[in-house]
């Protein structure tokens, strides 16, 4: 069994200020779970992300009022809540993160940013409580290397600021299935583009998922694949319109973990979105659908004794009929 590497930094765990929905205190949590479940996981600092970086994907103007902590009130409006000092360097962190875990993939054929997936950014203003986009970051930096990168976004919320900020990248494809009547009311278009109706759960879920892959693969033809590997698609998240139960979170990190060992390309994933009150519950759910989609990397039977122990912790008086 390989070893795992996943990039963390404390500062992930920072809540912004007056963030109402943003889960502080998950991206510990996330560790937390993750640290029990895998004594000999590596756990990697990121550093910030410099700004030529930032430039390649978002406008000169926005980039500044950011480092700057300068943004006009309307696009903190956005984005959900004002960009502080400390947010912008988290936001730098996240980035960093997410070029560090593609740094780790190509070396260990799996990592994971416990962070990121921030797919609402676009180049020239935040939302949705992203403020870089750390994915379209990462994917261009990998098609200036001379690489082809596919981003599967798995969150419940369409990538619509990937997909405008790659729009017209040769050798970038995005493609994303998410909840069609979810944020953001106004879809962009990505490379591929699944909708969902409310309420979809596990098998009609999957039998999506596995013929977007085949289709997104065929197109893209990558060297790697950047995940957004968000977790609001279960059935209990608040702001999730999606229903995947626990075992079909697992199913669908699977079937992404399948679809890069036949097509032979390392995987870098990001956590993306999840909402709960309980974060240790949610923190428990992310570190689920990493160690399932590191297949090889963590083990099958790991993801299995991983996915009981979760609904033993939130069924304790379960057992068989």
């Amino acid at each position: 069994m390989k070893r795992a590497m996943f990039v963390h930094h404390p500062l992930y765990g920072a809540a912004p200020p007056a963030a109402r929905r943003f889960p502080a205190g998950k991206h510990r949590a996330v560790r937390d779970a993750l640290a029990a479940a895998l004594p000999g996981a590596r756990f990697v600092e990121p550093e910030p992300v410099g700004r030529d970086a930032l430039l390649e994907v978002h406008g000169a103007a926005y980039v500044e009022a950011v480092l700057a902590a300068r943004v006009p009130a309307p696009l903190e409006r956005r984005i959900g809540f004002p960009v502080t000092p400390e947010v912008a360097l988290r936001a730098r962190l996240s980035v960093g993160g997410t070029l560090a875990a593609v740094g780790l993939a190509r070396a260990a054929g799996f990592s994971a940013n416990l962070a990121g997936g921030a797919h609402h950014a676009m180049p020239d203003a935040g939302a949705g409580f992203c403020v870089f986009n750390d994915l379209a970051v990462a994917a261009m930096a990998e098609v200036r290397a001379g690489r082809r990168v596919l981003v599967v976004d798995l969150d419940v919320h369409q990538g619509d600021g990937t997909a405008l900020c790659l729009a017209g990248v040769e050798g970038a494809f995005t493609f994303s299935i998410h909840a069609e009547r979810n944020f953001p009311a106004r879809k962009a278009r990505s490379g591929l583009d699944v909708g969902l109706p409310d309420g979809c759960g596990d098998d009609a879920y999957l039998e999506a998922l596995e013929r977007g892959l085949a289709a997104a693969f065929a197109a893209a033809k990558p060297d790697l694949v950047l995940v957004q590997a968000g977790v609001d698609v279960h059935e209990g998240d608040a702001l999730g319109r999606l229903a995947l139960s626990d075992a079909g979170l697992v199913a669908r990190s699977r079937l992404v973990s399948a679809a890069c060992v036949g097509a032979g390309v390392p995987v870098a994933a990001t956590l993306g979105g999840g909402y709960a009150d309980d974060v240790e519950a949610l923190g428990l759910r992310h570190a689920l659908a990493l160690v399932a989609l590191a297949g090889g990397a963590c083990g099958e039977a790991l993801a299995d004794a991983m996915l009981q122990q979760h609904e033993k912790a939130l069924f304790p008086g379960a057992g068989p009929a």
